[in-house]
C-alpha cells in the first residue's frame, strides 16, 4: 500500500469521518471558501449567518450588493474589506457564466481544467481557494493542499521545501483514487492531525496516530 494510503487510513480510523463541508447550498460553500482564508470557521460561520438574516446569499443579491455593505456583513470573517472585493471579482466571472440560469450547476458542469483556470484569473483567488471551491462546492476530484498538508509532508520527509503547490497536489492525485468523497475527507483529516498533533511548535509526535508508519516520525 502506498505511504500516503496507508496514512489516510491511520488518519480516518483515528478521528474518524469529519463531514466537511458545511453548508447548506453550493453557493453557501462557495463563499466560504474565501471567506476562509486567513481565519477560522467559527468566524466564517458568523458572516455566512449576517448574509442570510439579510437576505442576501443568492447570487442575484450578491452581485447587487455595494461591496461595503458586503464588507460590513462578512465583518466577523478579518480581513473584510479585502474579502468583500475578491467575492465581488468571483461573482462577476460567475455572473458572466450563469446569467442566462442563475444557476451554479450549469458553471459546475464543465470540466475540472477549463473551471480551475477561471478560477484562477479571479483576482484574489489562489490555489488553495480554487481547488476548495471545486472540491466542496464543485464536488469536482482534485486534492486542496494547505499548511496543515505542507507540514505533515514536509516532516515526513515526502516533500522537500522547496516543493510548490502543484507538487504537493499531484503526489497525493497520483497516489490516490480520483474520489471526491476521499479527497474530501483526507484533506480534513490532515487538518485535524495538524491542529492536535503536528502543530507549527512543539508537535506532539510521541503521541501522533502516525508514529512509526512513515520515514522521518
Amino acid at each position: 500500500m502506498h505511504r500516503l494510503q496507508a496514512a489516510y487510513h491511520n488518519l480516518f480510523d483515528y478521528f474518524g469521518p469529519q463531514h466537511w463541508w458545511p453548508g447548506d447550498t453550493t453557493l453557501e460553500i462557495l463563499v466560504g471558501a474565501v471567506l476562509t482564508q486567513n481565519t477560522n470557521w467559527a468566524n466564517v460561520s458568523k458572516a455566512i449567518a449576517n448574509l442570510k438574516q439579510e437576505g442576501v446569499l443568492s447570487l442575484e443579491a450578491l452581485s447587487v450588493l455595494p461591496a461595503d455593505q458586503l464588507a460590513e456583513m462578512i465583518r466577523p470573517s478579518g480581513y473584510f474589506n479585502l474579502k468583500a472585493q475578491r467575492l465581488k471579482n468571483l461573482l462577476t466571472v460567475l455572473g458572466e457564466e450563469v446569467a442566462a440560469t442563475d444557476s451554479l450547476a450549469d458553471f459546475f458542469s464543465q470540466d475540472l481544467f477549463s473551471l480551475r483556470e477561471k478560477l484562477l484569473s479571479v483576482k484574489g483567488i489562489g490555489p488553495e481557494t480554487a481547488d476548495s471551491i471545486l472540491l466542496y462546492a464543485g464536488q469536482k476530484p482534485i486534492f486542496v493542499v494547505d499548511t496543515y498538508t505542507y507540514r505533515f509532508l514536509s516532516r515526513h520527509g515526502l516533500v522537500g521545501e522547496e516543493s510548490s503547490y502543484e507538487e504537493m497536489q499531484e503526489l497525493f492525485m497520483a497516489a490516490l483514487p480520483a474520489e471526491v468523497g476521499l479527497y474530501n475527507e483526507y484533506h480534513a483529516l490532515l487538518v485535524c492531525l495538524g491542529k492536535e498533533f503536528c502543530k507549527k511548535n512543539d508537535p506532539r509526535c510521541e503521541a501522533c496516530p502516525l508514529q512509526g508508519d512513515l520515514p522521518g516520525h
